[in-house]
């Protein structure tokens, strides 16, 4: 058995220094050695594929975490992960990704979302149904440096009033996971709503997590993870079911799905 550990800062808008946890795994990434990142598919406590990056690794020039939604040409939306790695500048390789934020039928964003600080859609607040609106929901964000945060929507909106906040890279989901430690109010530990699920976490050793469970979970299952088993105070549910996609090569994985906006690690060469 092989295990990995972690140390976080408590709280959701703290910069980070990064690293990943997770025990058992089914198949383990050994073409990394540099330990900078990794992806794994770990058996428990359900069957899931994570991959993670060291907050180190994205301050300096060789590995950025970036948001991409639209062809530079017609600015239609790249809508696969294999029209991504076409439009990819030649020095350029994607590590790893998944689908970023929940998206409306022309596949653009429905939350708040800013690709190098242009603000492509504005903070949602707004009350409604469905997985988006199940509040508190939260943003995943990081500034021009590579800080990366996940901060409740509300907390965020004062944050940007206050010109606390600088986001170059955000994307709004919903519900939040994890705030502050703490798994989400409203979630069930006998819900039955049983679904494919993916979502990023903030981690106590400084790491960033991105996690796409194999097998269907409830929302309950999934914070717990977070929480308890990769140690994150922080967590965001991206999306589920048919629009749960994930690009890991070193660990077979990509889909062939299509989606909105999708969030990724580059390596410059």
């Amino acid at each position: 058995m092989t295990c990995f550990t972690f140390a976080v800062p408590a709280m959701s808008v703290l910069a980070l220094t990064l690293s990943l946890s997770a025990c058992q795994p089914l198949t383990t990434d050994t073409s990394n050695t540099a330990e900078e990142w990794s992806c794994q598919t770990q058996a428990s406590p359900f069957s899931y594929s994570a991959c993670r990056i060291d907050a180190d690794a994205l301050t300096d020039s060789r590995y950025s975490l970036a948001l991409f939604w639209q062809k530079a040409d017609n600015k239609t939306a790249l809508l696969t992960f294999d029209n991504l790695l076409a439009a990819l500048p030649a020095q350029q390789t994607l590590t790893f990704a998944m689908n970023a934020g929940m998206y409306n039928e022309r596949y653009a964003p429905i939350g708040y979302t800013v690709i190098e600080g242009e603000e492509i859609l504005s903070l949602n607040l707004k009350k409604g149904g469905g997985n988006f609106h199940l509040l508190p929901n939260g943003v995943m964000w990081w500034d021009k440096a590579g800080n990366v945060q996940i901060t409740e929507s509300y907390a965020l909106k004062q944050q940007l009033e206050e010109g606390l906040a600088q986001p170059w890279f955000a994307t709004q989901s919903g519900p939040m996971l994890v705030i502050n430690d703490t798994i989400h109010p409203k979630f069930n530990l006998d819900s039955t709503s049983f679904k494919f699920r993916n979502g990023a976490g903030v981690c106590t050793d400084g790491s960033i997590q991105f996690v796409n469970s194999n097998e269907p979970v409830n929302f309950y299952q999934f914070a717990t993870l977070f929480k308890e088993e990769l140690h994150c105070p922080n967590a965001l549910f991206l999306d589920g079911g048919i629009a749960s996609a994930l690009y890991a090569p070193t660990i077979d994985k990509h889909d062939k799905k299509e989606m909105g906006v999708i969030i990724g690690v580059v390596e410059t060469k």
